[in-house]
């Protein structure tokens, strides 16, 4: 039987202005279900949303208002424990199976789900919107098992408005596909928007409130509080290159708005040791001094690098023998070095997407160099660090499916018992409207680990909309509850960043700047003034963060000042405030 998810554990809604009844209240619009697992399952949940859109989503009723797609035939079948789901057999297309139309609007979001068996093995299904008569549209998609129930969760925004045939993906068509459950729930950008805000309300700030006070007690109306942020808990950040070493300009663009920070290349192989056995550290040691002198983390970035033309050039001419000589010399020399220093390692780069070192070391390559780069460095967290698996809902071989079957390898491995390991997904986003239904589902799937998750490359490729669109993607992540940073690959064009430049070769903010700096400022680094209402009271909301207060009498203009630190735990008692006379 299933088990209704959005019933038994409604607090994984993270009720964001949602179409819903409490305690006999209807409020104003559907809220967003965060819940995924990538467990695989006995039996499956019922659909998200009762299914949304899609007719019949948990086959309460049959087939009915399901088709054939190609060739094939499909029929409902009953578990032992009575749960209805049903299944595409004599396939001999990959697409042959079960198929729903649907009419998607232009401009809305649609996230989807469904839950997936196979007949026997394994295999990936991904959900295929099929438009405009033979256009296909991917969804995400999920690696199928034999003898369980695995989720698929994933989305599209619809750039069109158009009627869509929902259709499921097999390579292998020779196993039969089990469905059930299906969903597929639009949002309107408004509620998305909602959504955002609400998350934002619920896990980046918390509630504070002052009392400002004569010396007798008595209530002090119109006191002024001035509200700074002198530091954020959420780590946002930018990218940096070795051209801050010699450009003030650039030194005072990067420190007077952000704490966090990427070397782009510097501490790359190719750049520490271009001849073999001659390393120099020079540059990432300067641009260390300079990020602690001036208050900047940075996450290391990277040991080694999956791709084999991103290796030193000398490299790629070693024996496998010669290889993990050279590769354990570079890992010794990087991790300790700079031990205790950096706040990451990004240890392994883009290791699904590439296997260089597994191609000539052995399948456990990657697992073996986390396991050593923890045991150099303890008390860091281990990034793995790929690319497409937030960004495009088509991608196979860096799926957050296959994306936590890498991490399950690397924590399985021995050695590894006890390494703070975490999640890095780049973030590279084409031109066009970013998918960010696709994005909030591949996030929900890879929070389920229950590891950190940091947006560790993010940029957007030029168009008209490209300040609109790196805004969107800036806010998707910053708001989503299991995102703990994000990092971008961006910068000012001085300093070399054209594709993505914050400001241009004068250091004017391009649209592109204008809109971080916008988000910058709503996300707390600013500066808030409010005025006590008649009772002396303040009610504000804060980002969390540490904040330097300044109390001013009405009257006499004298001032009071205080510092807090606000954080999740933080209490929502009065903060009192005892003004002189």
């Amino acid at each position: 039987m299933k088990v209704a998810a959005t019933e038994e554990l409604c607090i994984l809604l993270l009720t964001a202005s949602c179409l819903v009844l409490i305690s006999g209240l209807q409020l104003d619009s559907m809220p967003y279900d965060y819940y995924a697992t990538t467990e695989c399952v006995t039996e499956p949940q019922r659909a998200q949303y009762r299914g949304g859109i899609i007719l019949n989503p948990d086959f309460d009723h049959s087939i009915h208002d399901w088709t054939v797609f190609g060739n094939g035939t499909i029929e409902e079948r009953v578990s032992n424990d009575g749960n209805r789901f049903v299944i595409a057999s004599n396939r001999t297309q990959p697409l042959d199976g079960f198929s729903q139309k649907v009419q998607l609007n232009k401009g809305i979001m649609y996230t989807f789900s469904a839950w997936f068996q196979l007949s026997e093995g394994s295999d990936t299904v991904s959900v295929v919107f099929k438009t405009n008569g033979s256009e296909l549209v991917r969804g995400g998609n999920v690696i199928a098992k034999h003898g369980c129930w695995s989720l698929l969760k994933g989305g599209i925004v619809a750039d069109f408005s158009s009627p869509a045939e929902i259709l499921f993906e097999s390579e292998n068509p020779t196993v039969e596909i089990w469905i059930d459950s299906v969903s597929l729930q639009p949002f309107t950008r408004e509620e998305w928007r909602s959504h955002q805000d609400n998350s934002i309300e619920r896990v980046r700030k918390s509630k504070v409130g002052f009392q400002v006070t004569h010396p007798n007690e008595t209530a002090l109306e119109g006191a002024t509080v001035v509200i700074k942020q002198t530091k954020t808990d959420f780590p946002f950040g930018c990218g940096m290159n070795h051209r801050i070493l010699t450009n003030i300009e650039y030194q005072k663009w990067f420190v007077s708005r952000f704490k966090y920070t990427t070397f782009t290349n510097e501490m790359k192989w190719y750049s520490t040791e271009n001849v073999q056995g001659q390393e120099n550290y020079t540059i990432p040691d300067a641009m260390l001094k300079f990020t602690k002198e001036n208050g900047v983390s940075v996450r290391g970035h990277t040991i080694l690098w999956d791709d084999e033309k991103f290796q030193p050039e000398w490299v790629k001419s070693l024996s496998p023998d010669e290889l993990r000589e050279a590769a354990t010399k570079r890992m010794n020399s990087m991790v300790s070095r700079y031990n205790g220093q950096v706040i990451a390692w990004d240890v392994m780069n883009e290791n699904l997407h590439c296997h260089y070192f597994e191609d000539n070391l052995g399948e456990n390559a990657s697992a073996i160099y986390y396991s050593t780069a923890y045991h150099l460095d303890p008390n860091t967290m281990m990034f793995m660090n790929e690319y497409n698996t937030i960004a495009y809902s088509g991608e196979k071989i860096a799926s957050p499916a296959n994306y936590i079957r890498k991490l399950k390898e690397i924590q399985q491995f021995q050695g590894t018992d006890g390494i703070s390991l975490a999640i890095g997904v780049q973030g590279h986003f084409s031109s066009g409207v970013p998918n960010l239904a696709y994005m909030r589902s591949s996030l929900d799937l890879l929070a389920a680990t229950g590891l950190p998750i940091w947006l560790t490359e993010v940029t957007v490729d030029p168009s008209p909309d490209q300040a609109e669109h790196l805004e969107e993607i800036l806010r998707e992540g910053y708001s989503h509850p299991s995102v703990q940073g994000i990092i971008m690959f961006v910068g000012p064009a001085q300093a070399g960043f054209t594709s993505t430049p914050l400001a241009d070769e004068n250091f004017l903010n391009t649209p592109i700047g204008d809109a971080m700096d916008k988000l910058i400022s709503e996300w707390g680094t600013g500066t808030q003034t409010v005025i006590a209402d008649r009772r002396g009271i303040v009610d504000i909301s804060l980002h969390h963060g540490d904040y330097d207060i300044t109390v001013t009498h009405p009257l006499t203009q004298s001032s009071k000042k205080l510092n807090i630190s606000v954080g999740k735990a933080f209490s929502q008692e009065i903060i009192h405030v005892k003004m002189q006379a």
